[in-house]
C-alpha cells in the first residue's frame, strides 16, 4: 500500500470508494448517512487542483482502496474526508493517510488538525481520540469550524451526536 496524491482520472473510484465506506453505517441504525451522496468530481477536482486528494493505492495494481480529502479552515489543516474500502479495512489505512496529513501539516507550518465527526460511531470519535484527536468546546471554535457545524446541523446530521475534534502538532 503507499499513499500517493489522487490522479484526475480517478474521481469516479474515489466516488465509489465513499459509497462502499458508507455502506457500514447501516449496521450502527445510520441509514441516512449510508444513503448520502458522495462528494461530486468537481468538489474532488478542487481538492485535487488544492493538493488536498490523496489515496491509498495497492501496490498490486495501484488502484486506489482509500483516499483522504482535507483543506485549511481557520489557519489549520482540516480533514474533511477519509474512507477507506470495507474490503480493505481494519489494515491501518485509515490512520496512514491520517498521519499523511499530520505530517503534511507539520510540514506547512501548521500547529493543529481538525475535523468533525459522529461522536458515538466506533469508527468515528473514538477512533480519532485514539489517533489523539480531541473534542473542542464550544468556545473553542473558530469561526470556520463554526460555519462547518452550522452547514452539517441544517443538513440534518446533528440528529447523532457530532462533535468538532483538534490533535495539536506542537508536541510532536
Amino acid at each position: 500500500m503507499r499513499i500517493r496524491s489522487a490522479r484526475p482520472d480517478e474521481l469516479e473510484a474515489l466516488r465509489a470508494v465513499e459509497v462502499a465506506a458508507g455502506a457500514p453505517f447501516r449496521d450502527v441504525g445510520m441509514d441516512p448517512i449510508a444513503d448520502d451522496t458522495p462528494p461530486s468530481t468537481v468538489v474532488l477536482a478542487g481538492a485535487l487542483e488544492r493538493g488536498g486528494l490523496w489515496v491509498a493505492a495497492s501496490s498490486t495494481d495501484d488502484r486506489p482502496v482509500a483516499y483522504l480529502m482535507d483543506d485549511v479552515v481557520d489557519g489549520e489543516a482540516h480533514l474533511d474526508q477519509v474512507s477507506v474500502h470495507p474490503s480493505h479495512a481494519r489494515r491501518g489505512i485509515g490512520a496512514r493517510l491520517v498521519e499523511h496529513l499530520v505530517e503534511r501539516a507539520r510540514a506547512a507550518g501548521r500547529t493543529a488538525v481538525t475535523l468533525t465527526t459522529f461522536v458515538d460511531v466506533p469508527w468515528n470519535g473514538p477512533y480519532y481520540a485514539r489517533l489523539g484527536f480531541r473534542p473542542l468546546a464550544e468556545d473553542e471554535l473558530g469561526p470556520g469550524l463554526r460555519a462547518i457545524r452550522r452547514t452539517e446541523a441544517a443538513r440534518g446530521l446533528d440528529r447523532w451526536p457530532r462533535t468538532a475534534m483538534r490533535r495539536d502538532l506542537a508536541s510532536g
